[in-house]
């Protein structure tokens, strides 16, 4: 089941706001979703994630295949019962960690051979093992198995040609996820994949044809595989916007908080990426007035939370008062920056909690922009906070 009701449209771009309405509850959009790649996002428990507002979370079909297995997420019948989240679930195909494996792994028609990263075993992921794999973890919205054209192809960057051959597959990949998705009677949605590289025309191409394949939902992937920032731009500024209005878009592992506000002007509804998560374990923190380094020796002895206009857990305590609104409850920077030095667990866990939470609250911010119609003068101040510098 798949609903995308569009509210409402930003007039001085490609921005806005909708509801989309899936089996396991409705999302507002525009929205990022936490990356939870085990069946667990890292050093978050369900009921934080819950508590700071997230509204759909990803999984990892390649990952979850390996372990534990479709045979235990079978018996819990899904994804949601296994790791207590009753909230919506979108799941990868498996194509980008295949695609990441290297020499490990061998791509034809049929699908790809490879061998497990776990225990060595010889495996075989297709189209058709991707759908029924993400049937059986039962996640609400399930993604194609799609080839992720690399940025660069054997030391040189990929040809035109070579994007051609890669984007023609996937179609064709397309399609067969389409027919499997069916055959297993799966009551969740299925989203197509533009793919192409960095070449517009052969993005054209593939969104016109998976347009006529008729999915509920479409992504732009192949993008963050190691392209400048300036070609990333480019092809988000060139696809979001052409795909159906009436249906969602999501832009797949981007990006920063300028990405994600550069997405929504775009007309992306949807964005992922392991940033939040990953910079938070290795001491990068995103404020409203630039990024933060807990690492640097200045925060040994500063007694102000990361960011002052923040309501998380590890900035504004329990209450979820902000430090400039009167709330002292939160962490200070010198405490963290203490966990961080010894190694304590709390550390990552308490940055990862402020990393989401500022990443959602971004997305809750712009929707409520769109909703006053004033998104461009909102769009204009995030990027002079952001510039300001902590």
């Amino acid at each position: 089941m798949l609903q995308f009701d569009l509210l409402k449209t930003d007039p001085t771009s490609h921005a806005r706001r909708g509801q989309l309405t899936l089996n396991h509850g409705v999302v507002q959009t525009p929205i990022f979703m936490p990356v939870g790649t085990y069946g667990t996002v890292k050093g978050v428990m369900p009921q934080s994630l819950h508590d700071m507002g997230a509204q759909i979370i990803l999984g990892n079909t390649f990952h979850l295949w390996m372990r534990p297995g479709q045979e235990v997420m079978q018996s819990f019948g899904g994804l949601h019962a296994f790791e207590k989240w009753d909230k919506p679930i979108l799941t990868d195909s498996g194509g980008f960690q295949v695609w990441s494996l290297g020499a490990m792994r061998k791509i034809t028609e049929e699908g790809v051979h490879f061998a497990s990263p776990v225990n060595g075993d010889k495996l075989f992921m297709s189209p058709e093992v991707s759908m029924q794999i993400q049937t059986t973890l039962n996640s609400d919205i399930v993604m194609q198995l799609d080839e992720c054209t690399p940025y660069e192809t054997k030391g040189h960057l990929t040809t035109e040609a070579e994007a051609r051959k890669s984007m023609e597959m996937s179609l064709r990949w397309a399609q067969r996820s389409k027919d499997e998705f069916a055959r297993l009677n799966n009551p969740n949605a299925l989203f197509g994949i533009v793919q192409g590289g960095m070449y517009e025309n052969l993005r054209a191409e593939s969104l016109e044809r998976l347009v006529e394949m008729d999915f509920p939902g479409y992504a732009v992937g192949g993008v963050s595989v190691g392209e400048p920032k300036d070609e990333m731009l480019r092809i988000m500024a060139h696809t979001p916007h052409l795909l159906p209005a009436h249906k969602p878009r999501y832009l797949m592992g981007v990006g920063t908080p300028e990405d994600l506000v550069e997405g929504v002007a775009q007309g992306v509804d949807m964005f992922d990426c392991v940033m939040p998560t990953r910079n938070a374990r290795n001491g990068t923190l995103f404020t409203r007035f630039g990024d933060l380094k807990i690492r640097n020796a200045r925060h040994k002895t500063d007694h102000q939370p990361l960011d002052t206009t923040c309501s998380c857990h590890a900035c504004a305590g329990s209450a979820g008062v902000p430090w400039n609104e009167g709330g002292r409850a939160g962490f200070s920077r010198a405490y963290l920056h203490h966990l961080d030095r010894c190694g304590e667990m709390l550390g990552p866990m308490l940055t990862t909690i402020h990393n989401l939470h500022y990443y959602l609250n971004l997305m809750r911010e712009v929707r409520a922009a769109l909703e006053a119609g004033q998104f461009a003068q909102f769009r204009a101040q995030f990027k002079t906070d952001r510039a300001r510098g902590v």
